[in-house]
């Protein structure tokens, strides 16, 4: 993948958008934030995976339920009530939400009785044709399993699947079609709040596309253990023939992040056994999988790509991650697999942690660019290949932090980055104690060689460690970082125009547009 121009984006989760119903949503404020993007000479929107997500894993997106399916907390309200699928009323008498965190128990309470009602109302609605369309594209894919599966999920009180009973959890076909006939009601649901997420994230695309604004999409290269696919898909996956549990899982070795390593608990693809059948069900459904994402969006960043080369492989009885050991994956020939039947693959490789040789290699043979974080630039010396004068060419991304960073503001006051390294950014920015930090962030990421730039929201208002959206190693207290409509303001954009126009990342007919 290649990108044509400088350019410049902001990452920030839909979640994270301002809304009255207690979580960013698909509607009017995703809308906005498209415009706010073109405003301040955006041209991309990055975002984290969309996947539905589980109370019991905090509700990690990088924890969901399913690969393909959508999550039905970014639904709007608003937009039901434009199809006609419930009451402005209803909404009237929403509860008083925090416009500053998710409230993830709370939000799922009442919007679950929204979409309760909406699909009452759907019965002979002129929305049916369109659905059945739906339904028809997308159930031998990946619709009939996940909407099953949920229905067991619900009917099982929220146990894991391989908890169930075992006709179910083994799937076998008589306890399947007796699920299917009791739980039709269920089934049916789920399939229309899936058709109403594409529906309503169709608009949103078309928006974005209709301001220039290209979206980037998030894979996990893992899935969570209790999901639709390993429960559809046990055989590509590391687990023990007699409790379907993994027998090993997924992580990163002792690294910046955490000192016992991140044990993230994910199961293993099952790459070896996968390769000895022709074709592999492993890899159509990573060819499945690419593909229903590039209909999203027009690129992906694919977390932790260096588990393609080599992945740890943690045995699960261990309680951290120190303990694993690197595993061959599948490599150069996985990828080319999938571009016979994908075409080029517009993905951003994150390439970060511990990055050997072979995975250059490999990300540079596949000519993915890969990701430069400048809070890890400063910790070292000036060889440190994180600093902009290091990038050996301009066909890479750079970012002020990601999902997983404290914001700017959080990493320049903290007592775990040294004074010395400090005193480095602001030399390296010119700068002096007292100016706003997150702006010489900003201007060292633009200024660079770097064909891409992207921002996190958060660093571009300068707000603090209390408005980080992640702690790598913790399992409470993530993901619920929400912007204040207030805080989006035009003075803010206009800066940020300005520097992205000063450093050549707004096209010229962009700028005498405005």
């Amino acid at each position: 993948m290649t990108f044509t121009e400088r350019s410049s984006g902001i990452l920030l989760h839909i979640t994270s958008l301002p809304s009255r119903y207690g979580i960013g949503d698909l509607g009017p404020a995703a809308h906005a934030f498209v415009d706010y993007l073109a405003a301040s000479g955006q041209g991309y929107w990055q975002m984290l995976p969309l996947v539905p997500t589980s109370p019991g894993l905090d509700n990690s997106p990088y924890m969901g339920l399913s690969a393909f399916a959508g999550n039905h907390l970014l639904i709007s309200p608003e937009f039901l009530v434009e199809d006609g699928l419930i009451s402005r009323q209803l909404l009237d008498g929403s509860p008083q939400f925090s416009e500053y965190l998710v409230d993830f128990a709370e939000v799922a309470s009442w919007k679950e009785e929204i979409l309760a009602t909406a699909f009452r109302n759907f019965s002979g609605h002129d929305l049916r044709p369109e659905f059945e369309a739906f339904v028809r594209s997308s159930g031998s894919s990946w619709l009939d399993d996940y909407t099953v599966f949920m229905a067991l999920h619900e009917e099982q009180k929220g146990l894991p699947w391989y908890d169930w009973p075992k006709a179910l959890a083994r799937r076998q076909p008589a306890a399947l079609r007796a699920a299917g006939r009791r739980l039709a009601a269920r089934v049916d649901f789920h399939k229309f709040v899936q058709f109403i997420f594409a529906r309503q994230w169709r608009k949103l695309r078309r928006a974005a596309a209709g301001q220039n604004v290209k979206l980037i999409g998030d894979i996990p290269i893992y899935v969570a253990p209790d999901s639709a696919d390993v429960w559809s898909l046990p055989s590509c996956f590391q687990l023990d023939k007699k409790t379907m549990q993994p027998t090993h899982v997924a992580g990163v070795p002792p690294d910046y992040f955490s000192a016992t390593g991140q044990r993230w608990g994910n199961p293993l693809f099952a790459w070896r056994q996968g390769q000895e059948q022709e074709p592999t069900r492993l890899y159509q459904w990573w060819c499945q999988r690419l593909a229903h994402q590039l209909e999203l969006v027009d690129m992906v960043r694919i977390d932790h790509f260096r588990g393609f080369e080599a992945y740890w492989r943690i045995p699960a009885a261990e309680p951290d991650a120190v303990r694993g050991k690197w595993v061959k994956g599948p490599g150069l020939e996985f990828f080319r697999r999938l571009e016979e039947e994908l075409g080029q693959l517009p993905i951003i490789a994150e390439d970060l942690g511990l990055i050997t040789p072979p995975v250059e290699e490999l990300r540079d043979a596949l000519g993915f660019p890969g990701m430069k974080v400048l809070q890890f630039a400063f910790d070292s010396d000036e060889t440190n290949s994180y600093l902009p004068h290091n990038y050996p060419h301009r066909h890479c991304v750079v970012y002020t932090g990601t999902h997983d960073n404290d914001t700017a503001v959080g990493w320049y006051l903290s007592t775990r980055v040294g004074p010395e390294a400090k005193r480095r950014l602001l030399r390296y920015a010119r700068s002096q104690e007292g100016n706003p930090i997150h702006w010489d962030f900003i201007r060292i990421a633009l200024a660079s060689v770097a064909d891409l730039v992207i921002i996190p929201l958060q660093d571009v208002l300068g707000f603090g460690s209390d408005c980080r959206m992640n702690v790598p190693g913790t399992s409470q207290g993530n993901w619920r970082w929400r912007v204040a409509p207030r805080f989006l303001d035009e003075a803010v954009g206009r800066q940020l125009r300005a520097e992205c126009e000063f450093y050549n990342r707004v096209r010229r007919e962009e700028r005498s547009a405005q």
